[in-house]
């Protein structure tokens, strides 16, 4: 059988995201409950600053170094990176914040003996290196192509080819997921198969991830 595998970004589509778990990160940082407005992609209209990154006016970089700055202000941290940030809101249960959903779909593929990768424009530098030692399902990942350390983002093409390098196979033997439609485009552009991550409906993206590597497409 040929080999495939499936490739993965981190942020959003294997964590819930920071829009999703304002009540967590309000009570870890010892914030009133509804505090923290901003919504992204589940309140486009609301969020400025978001629309402003998804029209490539700023980087999603920018976005959340902005977004540091102004919960270190409402908590008095003297936060200087979004790691700081990270660790903060959710390093002492980050286990809690990881989708059920994906960690079925990585159980399902690694029983149908295909490949598993992370191509992630910030791991290390969002959740910060000692976050992956309280995540043991990292260990199930044959690549993770870390921008943090290579310095080339998505949706640059030498990311891509970076990640099928690490895997040693040809980008229609691959599906990628990502919840950002200028990585989606990026990687459709050297040849990936795709899946435009919706985080609103997570159970039906990772399904149709699986549909496309010959799985069973149900998630429950």
């Amino acid at each position: 059988m040929t080999e495939r595998a499936l490739i993965l970004d981190f942020g959003g589509v294997i964590t819930r995201t920071l829009f999703e778990t304002h009540p967590q990160t309000e009570r870890a940082l010892g914030l009133s409950p509804g505090t923290l407005t901003w919504r992204g992609p589940f309140d486009p209209e609301s969020d400025p600053l978001w629309r402003s990154m998804q029209a490539d006016e700023i980087s999603e970089r920018d976005y959340w170094k902005a977004r540091t700055r102004e919960v270190a202000e409402l908590t008095g941290a003297g936060w200087t990176e979004m790691s700081d940030f990270v660790r903060a809101a959710r390093g002492a249960s980050p286990a809690d914040v990881i989708r059920p959903e994906f960690l079925f779909t990585l159980q399902m593929v690694k029983a149908a003996g295909i490949r598993a990768a992370i191509l992630s424009n910030e791991l290390d530098l969002f959740y910060g290196a000692d976050f992956r030692a309280k995540l043991p399902f990292l260990k199930d990942f044959d690549v993770i192509h870390d921008a943090t350390y290579t310095k080339i983002l998505k949706p640059d093409p030498r990311a891509y080819t970076g990640v099928l390098t690490d895997l040693g196979l040809a980008p229609e033997a691959c599906v990628f997921v990502d919840d950002q439609a200028r990585n989606i485009a990026g990687a459709g552009a050297v040849g990936l198969t795709t899946v435009h991550f919706n985080v609103q409906a997570p159970a039906e993206s990772y399904a149709e991830a699986m549909k496309l590597l010959g799985l069973s497409g149900e998630t429950s």
